[in-house]
C-alpha cells in the first residue's frame, strides 16, 4: 500500500522526488519498490518512451493503474535528467583528476625550469669571472681525472659488470626523465592543456635524436611496464624483440639482454638493430623504472652473421618512469637514440637527425598505444560490425607489419629481388615461401599459390602536404588504381580454393563505400572497410557482383601533426572476413623530410584551403595568400609505394610485368594529384602554376565536386562554376 507523505514542493531535487507522484487532491504519494522496479525495466528498455507505450505500460503492470500517464512521463523525464546528472558528474570527476595529475606534471617541469636557469646564471657569473682574471697556472690534475681507466665491473661478460651498467643507466635515464641532463624545449604544435594526452618535449642539442613524454594513464604500473615492455605490439617499426638473457639484479629488479630489429621506412635505407641492456626496478618512492641502452660499444651482441642487413644503431640511457597516482598511473617516457644518420643517402638524412619524428613514431606512440589499452579496459571505446578491441588491434599490426616486410624483403623471410640490375625505377621481389595462413584456418588455405610478388619504388616530393596526399588517395581510390588489378588479387580472397584464370576486363562504377571499423582515441588511426562497386564488360558476367571488399588502415591526416608520418596501407578481404583472415597488405608511405619553424608550418596550414581553390583560377595573378618558395622553406618529402601480388607458378614473368607497369601508373597518377593538391601551386618538381585544361586540374576540380555532393550540398552552383572555369 502507497504511504503518504507531507506534501513537498517542485523545487526538490530530482534524486529526491523521482521516486514521487502527484495526486489528486494534491499530496505527493512515494512510488513503492514494485512500481519504481517496472518503471526502470521499461526505462533499460526505452529511456524515452511514446504515449501510446507509456498507455500501455500502464495497462500491462496493474501495480501501475493508480498512477497518471502524465505523471509516468514526468519520472521518465526526471529519470533521464538523472542520468545526464549522473554522467556529467563522472565526466566532470574524471577531468578533475586529469587536471590535478597535469598541474603536477607542470608544476615539476616549472621547478626543473626555475633550477635550469639557476645553473645558467650561475655558469654565467663564473664564465664572467674568469674572462675578467687571467689564468696563471694549469692544473694537471684535471689530465689525470680524465685519464682514469674505467672501473673494472663495466665488463658487460659477467653479471656484476652488468649490474654495474644498470645501475649507471638507471641514474642517466633518471636525470633526462625529470629534464635536468638534457635540454628538453616544447614539441611544436603539442601544447599541454584539459584535452591534450601529456607534455611532449624534444632536445636538439644532444648527441643523437632525443624525445620525452609525460602523461597520465589509468592504469597499474606493472600493467603499464608489461605493455611498454612489449615494444613489437606499439612500435609499428619493430620488426622484432628478442630477449636472450634474464637474470634477478639482487635488488627485486631484472636485468635483461635483448636484440630488437628496426624496419626501414623506405627503400632508398637499410634497416637497424640494437643489442641492448634493459633493466627494470622499483625506487623507493614506489615507483617502477623500465631503463635501457645499448652495449654495442662494450663488445657484446648475438652473431654478425645474423645482422648482416642492419645497421647497428645506439641507444642512449632511455626507458620509463611510472609513479602511481590517484586514478592511475604518471608515466615519463625518453626515448634517446643514434640512428647512425652516416649509413644512408644525403637527401633522407634529415629523417635520421630529427627528433620530432622519433617522437611521433615512438614516444607519442606509445604513451598513445596505453591510453588506448585503458580505454578499451574501461569500456569507453566501442567498435563497429561486432569485433572485439584486441582483434581490431591485430588486424593493425597485420597492416604495419606486412607492408614493413614487402618494403624491407629480408632474406631470412624468403625474399629474393627478380631483374635487380640497378636500372629498373620499380623494384621487383619475389616470396616463395610466404606464409599467408591467418591462424591455423585451412579454409582459407592459400597452398595452391606459387608465391608473393612485391613491386615497390620510392620517388622524391616537394610542396605536397603529405597528409593531404594521404586524405586524397584514401578517398578517391578510383583516382590511381585499376579495377581489374585489383579485381585479380581480391578474386583469390573469396571463398573457396580456386586460381583465378585471369584478369578480366572490368570497371568501376564510382561508388566507394566506406564502413568504419574503429578508431583511436584521437583518432590518428582509422581502420576501416571499403567497399569498391564493379562491373565485368563481359556479357556472361553482367548480372554477377564484381566489388571489391579492402581491409585499410589510415594513419597521419594531421596537417597539424609535426614529423608524423603518413600511411594508407590496405589488403584484399572476402566480405565475411573472420578474425585470422589471410592479409596481403599494399600501399603508400609518405614521410616528410625537412622541419620547418612554427610560424611557416601555420601559415602552410592555414592557407591549404586557399591554395587549393586559387590552383584551378587560369589567368589570375599568383595568390598572395600562398607561400611562395622564395619566402618559406619548401615541403620535401618522400613516397614510398609497395604492392603486393599473389601468382601461379607458371604465370611469375607475366605477373611482374603486369605489376612493374601498374607501380608506373600509379607513379603517374600520385604525381598528377601530387601537383594538383601543391599548397604552393607548384608542382612536386617546381613546375609552372596549373594551366586551366590541365589534367592536374581536372582532377583537382573532379574532386572537389565528389566533396561537395558527398556533403549534400546543390550541385547546380559546382557545375555553373566549373563550366565557367573551363571557358576561361
Amino acid at each position: 500500500m502507497a504511504m503518504e507523505v507531507a506534501p513537498l514542493h517542485r523545487e526538490s531535487s530530482s534524486s529526491g522526488s523521482i521516486n514521487k507522484h502527484l495526486t489528486d487532491d494534491g499530496k505527493y504519494v512515494r512510488y513503492t519498490a514494485e512500481q519504481v522496479e517496472a518503471l526502470e525495466r521499461v526505462y533499460a528498455e526505452c529511456p524515452k518512451p511514446s504515449s501510446l507505450r507509456r498507455q500501455q505500460l500502464i495497462r500491462e503492470c496493474p501495480i501501475l493503474a493508480n498512477i497518471e500517464p502524465k505523471q509516468i512521463k514526468v519520472w521518465f523525464q526526471n529519470r533521464r535528467c538523472r542520468e545526464k546528472q549522473r554522467k556529467e558528474s563522472s565526466r566532470l570527476q574524471t577531468v578533475n583528476r586529469k587536471l590535478t595529475a597535469m598541474n603536477k606534471l607542470l608544476m615539476e617541469e616549472n621547478d626543473r625550469l626555475q633550477k635550469q636557469v639557476s645553473q645558467l646564471v650561475c655558469e654565467n657569473g663564473f664564465m664572467r669571472q674568469q674572462l675578467q682574471t687571467a689564468p696563471t697556472a694549469t692544473d694537471a690534475s684535471c689530465d689525470s681525472v680524465v685519464a682514469t681507466p674505467q672501473h673494472s665491473l663495466r665488463d658487460a661478460n659477467n653479471p656484476a659488470g652488468l649490474l654495474s651498467i644498470a645501475e649507471e643507466t638507471l641514474s642517466e635515464f633518471l636525470a633526462k626523465a625529470t629534464g635536468t641532463a638534457l635540454e628538453w624545449v616544447q614539441m611544436p604544435g603539442m601544447k599541454p592543456g584539459p584535452d591534450s594526452i601529456g607534455i611532449f618535449s624534444i632536445s636538439q642539442r644532444c648527441g643523437g635524436v632525443a624525445a620525452r613524454a609525460c602523461g597520465l594513464v589509468s592504469l597499474e604500473p606493472k600493467k603499464i611496464a608489461e605493455i611498454l615492455k612489449d615494444r613489437s605490439s606499439w612500435f609499428r617499426d619493430c620488426r622484432n624483440l628478442e630477449v636472450f638473457t634474464m637474470f634477478p639484479a639482487g635488488n627485486g629488479g631484472t636485468i635483461e639482454l635483448v636484440y630488437s630489429q628496426i624496419y626501414a621506412p623506405t627503400t632508398l635505407a637499410p634497416a637497424r638493430d640494437m643489442w641492448t641492456l634493459r633493466y627494470t626496478t622499483s625506487l623507493e618512492n614506489g615507483s617502477l623504472v623500465v631503463c635501457e641502452r645499448s652495449l654495442s660499444g662494450y663488445g657484446a651482441g648475438p652473431d654478425a652473421a645474423a645482422a648482416a642487413q642492419f645497421v647497428r644503431a645506439e641507444m642512449l640511457p632511455s626507458g620509463y618512469l611510472i609513479r602511481p597516482c590517484e586514478g592511475g598511473s604518471i608515466i615519463h617516457i625518453v626515448d634517446h637514440l643514434n640512428l647512425q644518420a652516416w649509413s644512408v643517402p644525403e637527401v633522407l638524412r634529415p629523417l635520421y637527425e630529427s627528433s620530432k619524428a622519433v617522437a611521433q613514431k615512438m614516444t607519442i606512440a606509445a604513451l598513445r598505444y596505453v591510453r588506448q589499452v585503458a580505454h578499451e579496459t574501461s569500456g569507453e571505446v566501442v567498435y563497429g560490425l561486432g569485433r572485439q578491441p584486441a582483434v581490431l588491434r591485430t588486424f593493425n599490426q597485420r597492416l604495419s607489419r606486412g607492408f614493413n616486410d614487402a618494403i624491407n624483403g629480408f632474406n631470412d623471410d624468403g625474399w629474393s629481388l627478380m631483374n635487380a640490375d640497378g636500372a629498373e625505377d620499380v623494384i621487383i621481389a619475389v616470396n616463395s615461401t610466404k606464409n599467408l595462413i591467418g591462424a591455423n584456418n585451412s579454409a582459407h588455405s592459400l597452398s595452391f599459390l606459387g608465391g608473393i610478388l612485391c613491386a615497390k619504388a620510392s620517388m622524391l616530393l616537394q610542396n605536397v602536404h603529405p597528409a593531404v596526399l594521404v586524405c586524397f588517395l584514401r578517398e578517391h581510390h578510383a583516382e590511381w588504381a585499376d579495377f581489374s588489378v585489383d579485381a585479380y588479387s581480391a578474386a583469390l580472397w573469396k571463398a573457396g580454393s580456386y586460381a583465378y584464370p585471369g584478369m578480366r576486363p572490368m570497371r568501376f562504377t564510382g561508388s566507394q563505400i566506406t564502413m568504419p571499423l574503429g578508431h583511436t582515441i584521437e583518432q590518428e588511426d582509422l581502420l576501416e572497410v571499403i567497399r569498391l562497386e564493379g562491373h565485368s564488360f563481359a556479357q556472361e558476367d553482367a548480372f554477377v557482383s564484381q566489388d571489391i571488399h579492402l581491409l585499410q588502415i589510415c594513419s597521419g591526416i594531421d596537417e597539424n601533426a609535426v614529423g608524423a608520418c603518413s600511411e594508407l596501407v590496405f589488403a584484399p578481404i572476402d566480405e565475411t572476413f573472420p578474425d585470422d583472415a589471410p592479409l596481403l597488405p599494399s600501399g603508400f608511405r609518405i614521410i616528410s623530410l625537412e622541419s620547418k619553424a612554427k610560424d611557416t608550418q601555420e601559415v602552410l596550414t592555414t592557407n591549404c584551403t586557399l591554395d587549393l581553390t586559387s590552383s584551378l583560377e587560369a589567368g589570375l595573378a599568383i595568390n598572395h595568400t600562398a607561400v611562395d618558395g622564395s619566402s618559406c622553406h619548401s615541403l620535401r618529402s618522400v613516397l614510398t609505394i609497395a604492392f603486393q601480388f599473389p601468382f601461379e607458378s607458371n604465370l611469375q614473368d607475366n605477373v611482374a610485368t603486369m605489376a612493374r607497369q601498374y607501380v608506373r601508373s600509379v607513379i603517374s597518377s600520385v604525381q598528377r594529384v601530387a601537383m594538383a593538391i601543391s599548397p604552393s601551386g607548384l608542382s612536386p618538381v617546381l613546375g609552372p602554376k596549373l594551366s586551366a585544361g590541365s589534367p592536374e586540374a581536372l582532377t583537382l576540380a573532379h574532386w572537389i565536386c565528389q566533396s561537395h555532393s558527398r556533403c549534400q550540398f546543390s550541385s547546380l552552383p559546382i557545375r555553373q562554376g566549373l563550366t565557367c572555369w573551363r571557358q576561361l
